[in-house]
């Protein structure tokens, strides 16, 4: 018999019994729509991770204090204060690849405006902040060097900022108070909204000249932080380099002593969250796929099933010339054929799951065509590896004993 006569019996064979059919099925129908759903999330939570990372600037560096050790144990990561105003100055000034620098400190608490206030952060920032972190003033202007140099209390704010606090007044030359400190709105930032992935919103912020969040709100000599851009794409690595020899000089790090900063890039960043949801969307698909082997199983013993009710059949079929292969090959395109057919159903069926998660989460699932191939790959060979068995067996079954079975 033809390929596609032994494919057009294994339909007529599972169309006699529709409901078995459908039910066998339905663990692969579950399976595939849980591996595709599950890695459509994943891979929507990188490309948004990823399109998250790429808003934080332009080729930005970011310099953090590292790690303190005292007699011999290690604070976590940002835990040394060694990072000083200075060092912002003098990687401008020393650093040939770097464009723009700006020290960050940064401080939480509320905000009120009247009888409203709300909860938020403020970053102390210098006047290159804007073009490190690719954002803009929409109205109003944004803080001059002598307001920073002067530690004068002008800040501009976010749109949340603005929604919350103001309404529809006009925010420009508002006085708002943080911590009892009165500052004026002299400007109100591009709406960027929310990053995502549990990021937050990044227009629920308030910039203000970091010598005032540094020594009237948090009382400190030392910087949180210090961003960076570098000229261009290619003295990212060069940048990062130069700050690193820099530094070491500067803070008199000694050969083969650790640095108590730490560098980190877009890049850096991107990949080590990426690798992170990699893993994760990896568990996630090997969790659903449990239910493809629950569903082979649901198969393999079906197919055993039928084996038994078509032994007449099958005695019938050997009596009028039917080959050994001829019987397994039957009954293993049956086993495929389902197990293909329940993975078609099982991909609409992860598409459409897919997109009721996206309704509940802070990206958009993505549903890739790699996915849906392997969906229907791994379908057909569940359907082999469990229909194999139930397949070899109908093939031995002696032709006298078969024919008179009852």
């Amino acid at each position: 018999m033809s390929f596609w006569g032994i494919i057009k019996l294994a339909f007529i064979s599972l169309g006699r019994n529709k409901m078995r059919s459908f039910l066998t099925a339905l663990g692969i129908i579950i399976g595939v729509t849980s591996v595709v759903a599950m890695v459509a999330v994943g891979q929507g939570a990188y490309f948004s991770v990823q399109e998250n990372i790429s808003k934080m600037g332009t080729n930005l560096v970011m310099v953090m204090p590292g790690g303190g050790s005292r007699r011999g144990f290690h604070g976590p990561r940002g835990s040394m204060t060694t990072l000083t105003p200075e060092d912002a100055d003098a990687i401008a000034r020393d650093c040939p690849s770097v464009g723009a620098v700006s020290p960050i400190v940064r401080n939480s608490g509320q905000v009120v405006f009247g009888n409203r206030n709300w909860s938020t952060s403020i970053m102390g920032v210098n006047e290159h902040y804007l073009g490190i972190a690719s954002r803009e003033i929409v109205q109003g202007r944004y803080f001059s060097p002598t307001e920073i140099r002067g530690g004068h209390k002008v800040c501009v704010v976010g749109r949340t900022i603005v929604e919350n606090l103001f309404g529809n007044l006009n925010p420009i030359g508002q006085i708002i108070r943080f911590k009892k400190m009165p500052m004026l709105v002299i400007g109100v930032i591009k709406e960027r909204g929310e990053t995502g992935m549990g990021g937050g919103d990044q227009d629920d912020l308030i910039l203000m000249p970091f010598s005032v969040v540094q020594r009237r709100l948090m009382g400190i000599t030392h910087v949180q932080m210090i961003h960076l851009s570098a000229g261009s794409q290619e003295a990212v690595e060069p940048a990062k380099e130069e700050i690193t020899q820099l530094l070491r000089r500067r803070h008199r790090i000694r050969e083969g002593q650790d640095d108590d900063f730490d560098i980190r890039t877009q890049d850096d960043i991107a990949e080590m969250a990426g690798a992170t949801l990699t893993i994760i969307g990896l568990l996630l698909g090997a969790i659903a796929s449990v239910s493809l082997l629950v569903g082979g199983i649901g198969i393999m013993n079906i197919m055993l099933v039928s084996v038994t009710e078509r032994t007449r059949e099958i005695g019938i079929r050997m009596a009028i010339g039917a080959r050994t292969s001829d019987i397994l090959y039957q009954f293993l395109v049956e086993s495929v054929v389902l197990s293909c057919v329940g993975g078609i159903f099982g991909i609409f069926g992860g598409f459409g799951l897919a997109q009721i998660i996206g309704k509940f989460v802070e990206f958009s699932p993505v549903v890739s065509n790699t996915s849906i191939v392997i969906s229907i790959a791994f379908s057909g060979a569940v359907g082999v590896f469990f229909g194999l068995y139930p397949a070899w067996k109908a093939s031995q079954l002696d032709p006298i004993e078969a024919f008179r079975y009852e």
